[in-house]
């Protein structure tokens, strides 16, 4: 009866083949250190003839030996060239990301922008808060433009700069003049519907 490579142990870094993982297992079972080391070291360099592409990258030898270790359970008792992936690091879990739950009032405009506008609360006045401010309300109607695909309009922008702020950041519809923002629609990279 055949035997299928599904009814066959795992592999498990399968990219180098059933015949790197048996030369591993038999370099496993060496009693004698230094023909284990000997057995290690051939194996890299099938491991690097398997990938010759290999040898452009900067540490390729740490890659190939982590590898091995990897292949090995970390089981492997020989005098390494360079210190090793460890089972601890490989397998462990990053730091959860801590996110907020706090409240964002226009979900549209996002963090950032009440981040900004506070920001620009607690400056003094003056001509680089005001600009600051000019800037947090292009940005602001960008944000809107882009949520909004019938445009944003300049009052509406200021009216929830005002609301933000309390009131204290306030711009005059009649002076001042937002950017013009467009949505640009994707390239069509030449490609023409057929029509059925």
């Amino acid at each position: 009866m055949l035997t299928y490579n599904t009814q066959l142990k795992r592999l498990i870094l399968p990219e180098y083949g059933r015949n790197i993982h048996q030369m591993v297992d038999h370099c496993l079972t060496i009693e004698d250190r230094d023909e284990r080391t000997r057995c290690a070291y051939s194996i890299i360099n099938s491991m690097a003839k398997l990938f010759p592409k290999i040898k452009e990258e900067e540490n390729y030898q740490q890659k190939l030996w982590d590898h091995l270790a990897i292949m090995s359970d970390f089981k492997l008792d020989i005098d390494f060239p360079v210190e090793t992936v460890k089972a601890d690091k490989l397998n462990s879990r990053p730091d959860k990301v801590p996110y907020t739950s706090e409240h964002i009032r226009y979900r549209h405009y996002g963090k950032d922008v009440e981040l900004m506008i506070h920001k620009a609360m607690s400056m003094e006045l003056g001509p680089e808060r005001d600009d600051l401010v000019l800037l947090i309300a292009n940005h602001m109607k960008k944000l809107l433009t882009g949520a909004n695909a019938d445009g944003a309009d300049d009052a509406k922008i200021f009216k929830d700069l005002a609301e933000y702020s309390h009131g204290e950041l306030r711009l005059d519809p009649q002076t001042t003049r937002l950017h013009e923002f467009k949505i640009v629609a994707p390239a069509n990279n030449g490609k023409k519907k057929k029509k059925r």
